[in-house]
């Protein structure tokens, strides 16, 4: 496998999850222990899930680090969602970093269809 640092999917993985960080400083104080950590752990899961599948021995250990990518990728964006809905990031925010998880999607369903998994989903 090669490294993570060359796929392409991760390196856009890695600048979504600077763009959250970056994004969650504007969020209200009481929503540090709330809000703030589980959206900053759910969308670094993605980058750090594709980084640790490439440690992986086998072709299917690989492809399950990436499911488990992508499930934290779709759970960021709920609470991307959710953010916009609750005022805390603008349409605007809400709408470039939208797109940024979407590619990084299509990306990732791009790898594991690539090496042989099922891309529903």
């Amino acid at each position: 496998m090669s490294r993570y640092e060359d796929l392409d999917v991760w390196k856009l993985a890695h600048e979504f999850v600077l763009e959250i960080y970056t994004l969650t400083k504007k969020y209200p104080c009481e929503e540090r222990y709330r809000l703030i950590d589980q959206i900053c752990r759910a969308s670094s899961s993605v980058a750090m899930n594709i980084a640790e599948g490439t440690g992986r021995r086998t072709q299917k250990d690989f492809l399950n680090f990436l499911y488990i990518a992508r499930g934290s990728l779709q759970e960021t964006k709920y609470q991307l969602l959710l953010s916009r809905d609750l005022k805390f990031i603008s349409n605007e925010d809400y709408e470039q970093v939208i797109e940024k998880a979407y590619t990084v999607g299509r990306l990732l369903n791009g790898l594991i269809n690539k090496i042989g998994g099922n891309q529903d989903a």
